[in-house]
């Protein structure tokens, strides 16, 4: 045995003297990558002759090296001759090449060329020559090699993506022909990166079953025990019990976690995960100790076993805390890998009251919300719904705007003439929070046991599950799930391949999930409207915008029915019927289906058009003192820009992003910044953890894309958005996981930290579980919290088809403002799109214009403008100085979709939305007719509160929009082809 031990340790060491690790530095941006690559080995030459060998022991973790090209130039930069390449692997290889003259030469051994759009970029790897090395060239070794240079810090594979070579991970393994697996402890400031290869630091350090670490008091702390599999293992799980002091104190159990196998998910629910290791592969299994303040200084000693198929490995861990007290825990140093804790943060998930909604009142079975009534019948379902809401949006009527015509219900039909009769028992209200109101009850048939939970919340979400079991073996001809809306409620619809405008007589739609994110629809006038969506219990939601085609829809078993479900929409009878059917389907005994779905009842709340005028968008990075002078009162910082550079990663630079909302409240504006969840930035200092988890956080993927990303990578993930100036490259997050829990105390901590004034939101990828959380950290200690989402219009191929306001309802009630921007087309829809797809008045928002700068005139019909430092020609500011000579504030807008507007034309396709001050009143007219045409208006002065025989009519001047005039009576008032105007009445 011991002769054994010292044969393998000589062995060992022979391996060390034969393959020194080579010097890695940083080459400070010294060559062009995209052109050269981002590696590079500097060699000497001092041979005699022309000709240079030089051995590399490069240890390189990128498959099939040999394929990749090699550029070899000279001090100078001048390209020589590769005379080709012998023994060639990633572990060396021998590089033969044209050396002019003695000296330093550099070795390109990842050139590639970008190809694809400049933000979608793909890194193409330039083809080796496979030239062969002539008899002639073949000398003998005459080069050194002097260093591995990455062209910067970010780029280097030093020291944990070096890799090990087969005869020192042959030893390794030698020494555990029994095991299943070995455990390489490893210290938090070397991420596990490779999963493919040991890493060469771990056969200079050699195994271990011990593991020691230095921490604070209150601190998060981390550390990795990587399991590298000699054999295929199964739910490989770490157990632990305290840490404890030789004075008999301790850190409890209750503080320390495995992040791989257990958490609590982004909806507040324990989460378990089984982890299972291919053979050859290595899975960091990373634990979080978060230390309490009130931790006595000392060493604590705990063990940690690792199991995986009926075999176990100890870890003897040593922990010396010591006297300093972390008040931030050390989230202050993302380095640490001290926020992996937020992984699994409960922050705000308690469904407190956001403002402006108020506490849900009971009687009886009608719960009372915002500017809105919930019935309940007795099966569970919606009796009534109304909304308390005038036409303007701008206050409250006594008498409710109805949406249904009769109860929402199913039909289970035996036969198109016989169906399930249901009798409905034990309904009872569960739960009575201010922000939830929960109610169950049971329908039960011959055939079939339905068990309803429901429930309401106070910004008028309604979730509703319904199990339905069979009793015995029984057959449908159909099952329809009716919503029955009074007529007059539905003047409008958006959804289901339907753009966003006037309600068509009939909709016909089928499911089609492979190709179109479509499961929801919204119905409804401006102030007066019900949303709904069909899911079951297998819901998973979908990548959204470019991606949906990567990870769409699941189909609904229940609605869905193998594809011969669907939705019809027209006038039936007294009412306007939204059929919901499933087609003929079977359920044999026991069989369970969930025919889920989901309310919204719109609008939310009032429109705030004090905010909108009050709240001017400077969408870009800039001097204060100049974003001030223009008339913005709030500056959106984009990711890309020095104070954020890297997207959805906004911490790195948090110090000078800090400083500059610190002056920009010195000077009372207010700074939002760019931070959503769809993708992440390789710059994210926990990316390797994040790894670790297989595609919990990262969504599974082709690869590809920018060459880091390749390299560092390797594959299984998303390419997304890359900024080219700065080389930050991001991978798209799967969707509904812990990252959100991370966000979300990320928010958190920018607030009270960082001083944010609220969010920029570019598209979103959580769902409203994650913006009522954000919402509340956002707004906590009267901060201002204001989030706007700017979407691109989805109705496309690549983005499933969908409405972007459709795909985003359920976050609308948290929103301050839309920006619904590229490819929204604003001169070719009509009003009705633009009111109910773009503007966000049906649902209590107001909005801005993207595209091409909008369409200045018709956006004023709606308060809305461009937003100004987004492009050279995007300049509300004449509209904003136009507003205040005015004085908009406090004015009433009452828009030409309510039948209270007092001003109309005689032309159907020039509409009018009045501004109403109390001596004045702001009227905009913006025209759809195909020509240049002469409006008269008709004008309530009465409702106005102005003698008509006293009032002057005038359009001021404002730059860029109108010519000053004068209009008497207002009559015969010239109105530009696809323009408007501005009038004033005083």
């Amino acid at each position: 045995m011991k002769f054994r031990l010292f044969l393998f340790l000589t062995v060992l060491c022979q391996l060390s003297v034969s393959a020194q690790i080579l010097k890695y530095t940083n080459g400070n941006n010294a060559w062009n990558p995209d052109s050269l690559g981002n590696h590079r080995v500097m060699v000497q030459f001092n041979g005699t002759g022309k000709v240079a060998h030089v051995k590399i022991d490069w240890r390189r973790r990128d498959e099939h090296a040999e394929s990749k090209k090699i550029i070899i130039q000279d001090a100078a930069g001048k390209n020589v001759s590769v005379l080709g390449v012998d023994n060639f692997s990633r572990e060396s290889a021998d590089v033969y090449f044209e050396a002019p003259t003695k000296g330093k030469y550099f070795v390109y051994y990842m050139p590639y060329k970008n190809e694809g759009k400049s933000n979608y970029p793909k890194g193409v790897y330039l083809k080796a020559d496979d030239k062969k090395v002539s008899k002639s060239n073949q000398v003998a070794v005459n080069t050194t090699v002097s260093e591995i240079q990455s062209i910067d810090a970010f780029n280097s594979f030093y020291p944990m993506e070096v890799i090990a070579m087969a005869k020192e991970t042959a030893a390794i393994k030698s020494k555990y022909p029994s095991d299943s697996f070995i455990v390489f402890p490893e210290d938090r400031m070397f991420p596990i990166k490779m999963q493919n290869d040991l890493p060469y630091r771990w056969i200079q350090k050699g195994v271990s079953n011990s593991f020691s670490g230095s921490a604070s008091k209150g601190e998060n702390y981390a550390f990795q025990l990587a399991v590298y599999a000699l054999k295929d293992l199964k739910d490989v799980r770490v157990s632990f019990g305290d840490l404890k002091s030789s004075t008999g104190k301790t850190i409890s159990a209750k503080y320390i976690n495995c992040l791989n196998t257990n958490g609590i998910s982004y909806d507040n629910k324990p989460l378990t995960e089984t982890v299972n290791v291919a053979a050859g592969k290595v899975q960091p299994m990373w634990i979080t100790v978060d230390i309490p303040k009130a931790t006595s200084p000392g060493i604590y000693n705990g063990r940690f076993t690792v199991k995986s198929n009926g075999k176990s490995k100890v870890i003897d861990v040593k922990l010396t805390v010591g006297n300093q007290v972390l008040a931030d825990a050390g989230v202050g140093t993302p380095n640490k890998q001290t926020r992996l804790t937020w992984l699994n943060s409960t922050m705000a998930q308690a469904n407190t009251i956001v403002a402006p909604y108020t506490p849900l009142k009971v009687d009886g079975n009608v719960i009372s919300l915002l500017g809105r009534k919930f019935e309940i019948n007795t099966d569970g379902f919606p009796k009534q719904i109304q909304t308390f809401f005038n036409a303007d949006m701008t206050g409250y009527s006594e008498k409710p705007n109805n949406i249904l015509y009769e109860p929402i219900h199913f039909h289970f039909y035996n036969t198109p003439k016989t169906q399930e009769k249901f009798v409905s028992s034990n309904f009872q209200i569960t739960n009575k929070e201010v922000g939830t109101v929960k109610w169950i009850t049971t329908n039960t048939s011959e055939n079939l046991k339905m068990e309803i939970e429901g429930a309401l919340e106070s910004d008028g979400y309604v979730h509703y599950v319904v199990k339905v079991t069979a009793l015995k073996d029984v057959d449908f001809s159909n099952v329809d799930f009716h919503i029955p809306f009074e007529k007059g409620s539905t003047k409008y619809l958006m959804g289901l391949g339907e753009k966003g405008g006037v309600r068509p007589d009939t909709v016909k739609w089928k499911w089609d999930v492979a190709h179109k994110n479509q499961d929801a629809v919204w119905i409804g006038n401006v102030n007066a409207g019900l949303y709904y969506n069909l899911r079951d219990e297998n819901y998973v939601r979908p990548l959204n915008t470019n991606f949906y085609l990567q990870k769409p829809l699941l189909l609904p078993k229940s609605w869905g029915n193998d594809d011969k479900g669907g939705i019809q929409i027209n006038v039936k009878g007294s009412s306007m019927l939204a059929d919901n059917f499933t087609g003929a389907r079977t359920m044999k005994e026991e069989d369970v289906l969930y025919y889920n779905f989901n309310l919204l009842i719109t609008p939310f709340h009032l429109l705030n058009t004090d905010f909108q005028w009050d709240n001017r968008f400077y969408h870009k990075y800039g001097e204060l003192d100049s974003i001030k002078a223009k008339g913005a009162t709030l500056v959106n910082i984009h990711h890309a820009t020095p104070i954020n550079p890297w997207i959805n990663y906004p911490f790195i630079e948090s110090t000078k992003m800090k400083s500059y909302i610190n002056e920009a409240h010195s000077k009372g504006l207010k700074v939002k910044i760019y931070n959503t969840v769809r993708e992440l930035s390789n710059h994210a200092y926990e990316w390797p953890a994040l790894r670790s988890l297989g595609t919990e956080v990262y969504s599974p993927g082709k690869g590809g894309g920018f060459s880091w990303l390749q390299e560092h990578l390797d594959s299984n993930y998303i390419a997304a958005w890359f900024v080219p100036e700065i080389k930050d490259a991001a991978i798209i997050n799967s969707g509904m996981n812990r990252w959100h829990n991370y966000y979300v105390e990320g928010m958190n901590w920018l607030v009270n930290n960082v001083g944010i004034d609220g969010v920029y939101l570019d598209d979103v990828a959580f769902d409203r579980v994650t913006m009522k959380r954000i919402k509340r950290v956002l707004t906590q200690n009267n901060h201002p919290g204001i989030i706007d989402l700017h979407s691109a219009n989805q109705y496309n191929k690549s983005d499933g088809f969908n409405n972007s306001a459709i795909l985003y309802l359920e976050h609308f009630p948290y929103l301050n403002r839309l920006w619904f921007g590229e490819y929204f087309d604003y001169e070719k829809n009509n009003p009705d799109f633009f009111l109910t797809e773009v503007s966000g008045i049906p649902f209590g928002l107001m909005g801005e214009m993207l595209q091409d700068d909008g369409n200045s005139w018709r956006g004023m019909i709606y308060g809305m403008t461009s937003r100004l430092g987004w492009s050279e020609k995007s300049d509300p500011k004449p509209l904003w100085k136009a507003w205040d000579n005015f004085g908009i504030k406090g004015s009433e807008m009452i828009g030409y979709w309510s039948d209270n507007c007092p001003v109309k034309t005689d032309n159907p396709k020039v509409l009018a939305t009045v501004y109403k001050q109390k001596n004045k009143t702001m009227i905009a007219l913006a025209s759809w007719d195909e020509s240049d045409t002469k409006v008269n208006l008709t004008i309530d002065y009465n409702k106005l509160g102005l003698s008509a025989d006293k009032v002057k009519i005038s359009a001021p001047g404002i730059d860029k929009f109108q010519t000053a005039g004068n209009y008497p009576e207002g009559k015969s008032i010239p109105v530009e082809k696809g323009k408007g105007l501005i009038l004033i009445l005083e």
